[in-house]
């Protein structure tokens, strides 16, 4: 009997001793750090096309008139501004083109004045019948062949001081070198491609796409593109435009991937990879981790983007992938998911939601 008392009186006694420590005051629970993430297209039921992030404008630059390469003034990878000058020809040819033509026009211009003055003297003998007709005529015609030859050799002068300006390459637009393909002392001619630009802009990825299912694809199509440096995060996009010829040697076909947000940050010739769904509608997924499952029934806990406090919700899954589970339903693609220490949870838990690296998410919907 003393025993049992003993055993009753000592918690008891324990509870007590810990409301003294307490001094009464109720403590308050910690808030504790959640990762969470958002589901993303299942890629268990979509195909993966590698590629390189590309600018959506990329104009060839060349010359417009044909020479010796005098000087290369940028190199590939440069920044460049719209106007500044990439490369200059041996400006040599154009500018003893562009004197002689010069001369041309003082040469007409001399001519138009002596036949001026000419037919205003025929138009006074004429006026005192001391000439006939057909004589002041014929003054009158070298007149305006003269004017006429003046005419046309300005026009000349301008094309040759046009080409006098056009032996130095230009770019055409702001943005990056992309590529280069002449050096100095090259002899190249009009027309021949010497940079390639990217466009300062909107940026795309550049695929291939097979030939046995080139008919599944379209353009508009909608697909999920993960860049290697970001690769828990996948960004929609469409297809933008595809080649309508195979290429020789690889028989594949060059398709564009236009981002559908502005805001992607996407740099040139980073490495992507583009996700292209079978067929229908492709499934939300969540890592393994964030799955759990009472009496049979998979659930999540997803984040409530007021309070930061978590709901238990019930998901319809398919069949597991390696690292994700399709969800068939129960999820939208804004919701925020925890995806790990989910056996700890509790229903109406309040947590900090945090991303991988440990840095705090601002919960809010994706556009």
């Amino acid at each position: 009997m003393f025993r049992h008392a003993l055993s009753v009186a000592l918690p008891a006694s324990l509870i007590a001793l810990l409301a003294a420590c307490g001094n009464g005051e109720s403590t308050e629970v910690a808030v504790r750090p959640a990762m969470v993430v958002q589901p993303q297209l299942s890629a268990e039921l979509m195909d993966a096309y590698p590629g390189e992030v590309r600018a959506r404008l990329e104009p060839e630059l060349a010359f417009r008139i044909g020479g010796k390469v005098a000087k290369r003034l940028v190199e590939v990878g440069e920044r460049v501004k719209k106007d500044q000058p990439l490369a200059e020809l041996d400006p040599q040819d154009v500018r003893l083109q562009l004197e002689a033509m010069r001369a041309q026009v003082a040469a007409a211009e001399a001519n138009l004045q002596t036949v001026r003055a000419e037919r205003e003297r025929y138009k006074t003998l004429l006026a005192r019948n001391l000439v006939s007709r057909s004589q002041y005529d014929n003054t009158e015609n070298l007149y305006r062949a003269g004017e006429a030859r003046l005419k046309q050799v300005r026009a000349e002068f301008n094309v040759a001081n046009n080409q006098a300006g056009y032996a130095v390459l230009r770019a055409s637009d702001n943005g990056v070198v992309a590529r280069r393909m002449v050096e100095v002392g090259q002899v190249v001619a009009a027309g021949q491609t010497v940079f390639t630009l990217a466009a300062d802009g909107e940026r795309e990825v550049l695929i291939s796409l097979p030939e046995q299912a080139f008919e599944r694809f379209k353009v508009g199509q909608e697909v999920a593109v993960e860049l290697w440096s970001q690769p828990d995060q996948r960004f929609p996009g469409r297809i933008r435009e595809m080649s309508p010829a195979a290429d020789p040697q690889s028989r594949t076909f060059a398709a564009r991937v236009a981002f559908s947000a502005g805001d992607t940050p996407a740099e040139l010739g980073q490495s992507a990879r583009v996700f292209i769904a079978h067929n229908g509608e492709v499934p939300l997924a969540v890592p393994l981790s964030a799955l759990s499952a009472e009496q049979g029934q998979p659930y999540v806990w997803v984040v409530d983007p007021a309070d930061s406090s978590l709901k238990r919700r019930l998901v319809r899954i398919g069949a597991f992938g390696d690292k994700t589970v399709p969800v068939l339903e129960g999820l939208d693609a804004s919701d925020w998911v925890v995806a790990a220490g989910v056996q700890v949870l509790r229903e109406g838990q309040r947590v900090r939601p945090v991303d991988r690296d440990n840095r705090t998410v601002q919960l809010a919907a994706k556009e």
